[in-house]
């Protein structure tokens, strides 16, 4: 009977009677049920396993029901992985050149991306301030931190995602059409930044936030130089962060600086930040620590700085009114700094586009819920969630209800005239989302758990608001989670994923650095279960959101001769070998190259050294997955082509010799056999 047990409770789903009733009227096992019960033993699963399996398989071309959209961390990269599978489907390159996708080695379309974001990053990185600094070398790797995709009313609409480099201060635009990566935008004035990205309701705007504070742009454009003297003892006086509203194409999702804004801060250290909706919307929210403006220093005789961080017990909350801003930018009232719109700090106190608000000290996470009515804070040092309410934050700014103001005149909001209500939650709360049934989940670091909790009303009567309901443990030390649309307007619930930071000894060991561990714990039911482990061997993951899978309409082939770059017909596309040519310019040997299963058609292309070689080619394949790629032996050509692809590489013919390109892709029978020569002459 235990037996029988142990494969009913499992099996459910699979069958709808575990056993058959024989003549004698006793219960047998069918063959296959014996089966599956002997392969459960044999690898020492139970019934919960076997349980856990069923809610997270997905059959040999079945599809999964949501996409998680992770960041890659150190990769520079933005990782697509299907829910509830736990498969990773696909990687999306974006500060960091990856040769499978062709990007960063010679194709027109990456290479505009990676220069516009690369080879201009300019003088806000090196102090310069003055729009005239040296660009450095070109950047190849980012930080990749939060993904945002695109929002229509306040619900993700699967056109695009804008990912932020922690690093340098960039924001990448990944064009979910075709899953490729084709603006960087380096923003004015930012050294790094954490704060970001967050999408308007309507995608509007991006936003990006300064972290480390950068050096105010008067200083460097005097010539001034900055001491360390300057830095330990005038800190205050010479950094500044900005808040950045990056405007956004309603048509293409591409980026403009020119109708972009920046709003100028205190230099605190300013963290993560989220978007207000509905009840909030025209505001946002961004959390700082090191409010006592700490710059270390452990040589000169002052504390490190995490200790000279931590020395008050509250850091603050900015309160942004970004659509007063706007109307204050569109009345003139900025100063252009660096090729951008800025509202200095002394402007947006006179125009009460800034407020602050008490928060617990070291915060970060600031998420907003679902109808914008809380703003829900957690600090690293303390056990609680602190929950704002939209409406005690306008109506303290109405009433001017404050403690006081800052160094700079930022009004200071009374803390217990704008929080709605704390929950105490566990050690180490981070950050927070949300699902469809009015309840919040928090991920704890330090006790390595998920707590689940309670909004107030509308969504829960006063006497069940504010309660810690459930928690799930984790391995090892959460950091950011994901629910199910659970940062929009729309939230899923049924799924959530824990990004922990450490998994110690829940996978295979690889070597002393170990993979993070994604978790995957169903949330459909009253208490939370955790279902899957993932290990993510490629990067630190940070932030991740979590989309319905039919709301991403991707291309499955271009139409003939559409360019990425632009997602319009290219004027160097060709429709057949007929159109396939070489024209030869002094200095220049330019190539229309028709590209087929299985030849490339010019085969043969001659140049002499000192010649540039543009190649312009053409996929005309119509059938889904027939990708070719164009690789030039110790050019740095690699270039992938998917099906009505055209794209353009150029390279110079430096050195005498035969140079055989190739396809790279698998891509027929006689797929060895597509390949062509370069050949060189003196």
């Amino acid at each position: 009977m235990k037996k029988l047990l142990f494969v009913a409770v499992p099996l459910l789903l699979a069958f709808v009677v575990a056993g058959t009733i024989n003549a004698c009227g006793r219960r047998s096992l069918g063959t296959g049920q014996a089966q599956l019960l002997a392969l459960a033993q044999s690898r020492g699963l139970t019934p919960e396993d076997a349980a856990r399996a069923l809610k997270t398989f997905v059959p040999p071309g079945g599809r999964d029901e949501y996409l998680l959209f992770a960041s890659g961390g150190h990769s520079g990269q933005v990782h697509v992985i299907g829910v509830p599978s736990m498969r990773l489907l696909k990687t999306i390159a974006v500060f960091t050149p990856e040769p499978w996708q062709g990007y960063g080695y010679g194709a027109d379309w990456s290479e505009a991306a990676l220069a516009e974001g690369g080879d201009k990053h300019g003088p806000h990185v090196n102090g310069n301030g003055d729009g005239n600094g040296t660009a450095n070398e070109s950047l190849r790797w980012g930080d990749a931190h939060h993904p945002a995709l695109s929002e229509t009313a306040g619900k993700y609409d699967g056109r695009w995602l804008y990912i932020n480099d922690r690093a340098h201060g960039r924001i990448g635009m990944v064009d979910l059409s075709d899953f490729r990566t084709k603006q960087i935008l380096q923003i004015p004035n930012l050294q790094t930044s954490h704060g970001g990205i967050f999408a308007t309701p309507n995608t509007q705007y991006v936003h990006i936030s300064s972290k480390v504070p950068a050096l105010k742009a008067w200083n460097a454009s005097k010539g001034q130089t900055v001491t360390l003297d300057d830095h330990l003892n005038r800190y205050a006086d010479i950094y500044r962060g900005y808040s950045t509203f990056v405007n956004v194409d309603p048509k293409t999702g591409r980026m403009s600086l020119e109708k972009s804004f920046q709003i100028e801060l205190p230099p605190y250290t300013q963290d993560l930040a989220d978007a207000g909706k509905g009840a909030s919307d025209g505001f946002a929210f961004i959390n700082s620590y090191n409010v006592e403006m700490a710059t270390g220093g452990i040589q000169q005789g002052k504390p490190p700085l995490e200790v000279g961080a931590s020395q008050l017990d509250f850091d603050y909350l900015h309160i942004i009114d970004w659509k007063k801003a706007e109307q204050v930018v569109a009345a003139g009232k900025f100063t252009e700094i660096n090729g951008i719109r800025v509202v200095t700090l002394e402007t947006a106190v006179a125009e009460g586009i800034l407020h602050l608000a008490p928060e617990p000290r070291s915060p970060h996470g600031v998420d907003v819920a679902p109808k914008g009515d809380y703003i829900t804070v957690s600090g690293k040092l303390d056990p609680h969630a602190t929950v704002y309410g939209i409406n005690l934050i306008k109506k303290a700014i109405e009433s001017k209800t404050y403690e006081g103001r800052d160094r700079y005149g930022v009004p200071i909001l009374k803390f217990d005239a704008v929080v709605a209500g704390k929950v105490d939650l566990g050690a180490g709360p981070l950050h927070t989302q949300y699902d469809d049934k009015g309840n919040a989940y928090t991920s704890l670091y330090l006790e390595s758990a998920v707590a689940k909790w309670t909004l107030g009303e509308p969504y829960h009567p006063a006497d069940q608001a504010f309660k810690l309901v459930d928690k799930v443990s984790i391995h090892y030390n959460i950091g950011h989670l994901a629910t199910a649309q659970g940062d929009t307007m729309d939230p899923q619930g049924k799924y959530l994923i824990a990004m922990n930071k450490w998994s110690i000894d829940r996978h295979t060991n690889v070597g002393p650095l170990h993979p993070q561990n994604f978790q995957l714990i169903d949330i459909s039911g009253p208490k939370m279960e955790l279902i899957a482990d993932m290990p993510i061997g490629f990067g630190e993951p940070h932030y991740a959101q979590l989309v319905k899978a039919e709301t991403v309409k991707a291309h499955e082939i271009y139409a003939p001769g559409i360019s990425p770059a632009t997602n319009e017909h290219s004027k160097d596309a060709i429709a057949s070998e007929k159109e396939a040519r070489i024209v030869r310019r002094p200095g220049v040997v330019e190539v229309w190259m028709n590209v087929v299963r299985s030849h490339f058609t010019p085969d043969i292309v001659t140049a002499k050294v000192g010649d540039k070689v543009i190649v312009h080619l053409t996929n005309i394949e119509q059938t889904a997955d027939a990708t070719h790629g164009f690789a030039v032996p110790t050019k740095n050509v690699m270039v992938s082509l998917d099906p009505g692809e055209t794209t353009t590489v150029q390279f110079m013919a430096d050195k005498p010799g035969t140079y055989s390109y190739y396809c790279t892709e698998f891509c027929s029978a006689l797929h060895l056999e597509m390949q062509g020569w370069l050949i060189v002459e003196r």
